[in-house]
């Protein structure tokens, strides 16, 4: 029998980010997984602006960002001919730290992790399989199998479901996974290819309902292809190969592959289960939520879930805050998932629809707009904010209050670069904290000492404005980067209060 404050099932990149954030806030934490080692090839290929943002706070951006591939453009072709040239190094300059988009495959990404979790003294515990789990009023008890076919009991304050989309704790907590599959079989491959111009950027081809995309991730010739099965009734016969795929779209690229280094096929599900909190078991990344893989949100999003919740269970199990804390992530993590899983649907399903309208939209109108559209500076940022989940806020979340300029509670903190940094230095520091933008009101330097929260305070220019702040706004952040209270005015009695209703104490 074993004792841990956090029981962790599954080792994908969704449960090692959850072991990274509890560990480095002092939870202790089991990891297990029953697959032997990591991951030796993926789907998953972008880490995305937030994500990397988060990253930060553990010294891991630079890392990652020295492992990946910086995507210059995306090309969009149509029958043979391309239509469309869109850079992409910079899109966010404005936005974030990390302004572009970056492929780093997630077999590499896992490995990474893992490497970062055995610095804090923690191992995967590989070829462990989750049995069941009873819960109690104040803890709950696993069943774990060991290699050797033996059970051993863990006692756990908490259980957290990483255990992809056939979870096995999702399914004994009774949830529902409402949503369906798409019909069309999709593959993923690595691949050795020549032809491909330009060289090192991304390429997406339609021809017809036949679609591929094709990405570089810095390694010459090397190319990651994923795209539709056009022979589907060969599924029934014999397992698929790399000769059964639809192949007029990666012919319309002039392109030949001269070795298959792996081929795999997949149906693609969108679904989100019903509650991501079952009182002491919570549910995170697949086995909360599965959707298509259009603008490479899927991982992502699983890490964002983790660290949403590593911050709100280290404050419940530190007392720093009551239980009801932990119910926010439910409320704030599934309304992001619907809403996900309703934007990827509509793109997943115009990009794979059949019939000559569909097909005359997809090769000769989209790719104008395409072209036209992203050359305007607003719209170029306001796609890079969706699709580097920058732009993801939490306005309904019981943790989301007041308003300074255009800025409110639930905001992801605007990011804004000056002469000797930028704003998001303090972020690094996975604690409450607040910001001043201009001068801190009477009093504010001795609550913040008082409660043991750090104060920043920066010195008013115009930057802070454009962005959308007031000036002398103060901003109470949470452990995630996200605004609690944005404050214009008001003193230290609306953050008393906003501690007080949430039962939040530091001191």
């Amino acid at each position: 029998m074993t004792r841990t404050d956090v029981l962790i099932v599954g080792a994908g990149p969704t449960g090692l980010v959850l072991a990274l954030w509890l560990t480095r806030q002092g939870i202790s934490v089991r990891i297990v997984d029953k697959s032997s080692g990591p991951g030796e090839t993926s789907r998953a290929m972008a880490v995305q602006a937030r994500t990397l943002e988060l990253y930060r706070q553990l010294d891991m951006a630079d890392d990652v960002v020295a492992e990946g591939y910086k995507t210059p453009a995306m090309n969009m072709w149509a029958r043979g001919k391309r239509k469309a040239h869109i850079r992409l190094t910079e899109a966010g300059e404005d936005i974030s730290p990390y302004p572009f988009v970056l492929v780093f495959p997630q077999d590499k990404h896992e490995r990474l992790l893992v490497e970062r979790l055995q610095r804090l003294g923690v191992e995967v515990e590989r070829e462990t399989e989750f049995v069941r789990f009873e819960e109690k009023d104040d803890h709950v008890i696993a069943t774990l199998r060991r290699q050797d076919g033996l059970d051993q009991t863990c006692i756990c304050t908490y259980l957290a479901g990483c255990d992809g989309a056939r979870s096995l704790i999702r399914h004994q907590t009774g949830s529902g996974f409402e949503g369906g599959t798409y019909k069309q079989i999709f593959y993923v491959a690595d691949v050795k290819a020549e032809g491909v111009e330009p060289a090192g950027e991304a390429h997406i081809a339609f021809d017809k309902s036949d679609f591929v995309l094709v990405m570089a991730y810095g390694y010459p010739g090397q190319y990651r292809l994923i795209g539709t099965v056009q022979n589907e009734s060969a599924s029934e016969q014999h397992s698929l190969t790399f000769k059964d795929i639809g192949h007029k779209a990666i012919e319309g690229l002039g392109i030949s592959i001269d070795k298959v280094n792996w081929f795999s096929t997949y149906h693609v599900h969108h679904r989100v289960t019903d509650h991501f909190r079952h009182g002491r078991i919570f549910l995170a990344g697949d086995a909360a939520h599965v959707h298509s893989p259009a603008g490479g949100q899927g991982m992502n999003t699983g890490i964002v879930d983790a660290i949403n919740l590593a911050w709100k269970l280290s404050a419940v199990i530190k007392m720093q805050a009551p239980d009801r804390l932990l119910d926010s992530y439910d409320i704030e993590r599934r309304a992001f998932a619907h809403k996900l899983v309703e934007t990827t649907d509509r793109l997943f399903s115009f990009a794979t629809a059949e019939g000559s309208v569909a097909d005359f939209v997809r090769t000769r109108i989209v790719p104008v707009f395409a072209s036209v559209a992203y050359g305007l500076e607003n719209v170029r940022e306001y796609l890079f904010r969706v699709v580097s989940q920058t732009m993801l806020n939490y306005p309904e979340s019981p943790l989301s209050s007041g308003k300074a300029g255009r800025v409110a509670g639930g905001d992801r903190l605007p990011f804004i670069r000056f002469d000797g940094g930028d704003n998001y230095a303090s972020l690094s520091a996975i604690a409450w904290q607040v910001h001043v933008y201009g001068s801190p009101f009477a009093g504010l330097k001795e609550w913040c000492e008082h409660n043991n929260i750090a104060l920043t305070v920066f010195p008013w220019i115009d930057a802070f404005g454009q962005a959308g702040f007031a000036r002398n706004a103060t901003c109470l952040l949470r452990p995630d980067g996200y605004i609690g209270i944005a404050l214009n005015d008001g003193g230290t009695e609306a953050l008393n209060a906003y501690l007080s209703k949430l039962g939040l104490q530091f001191s």
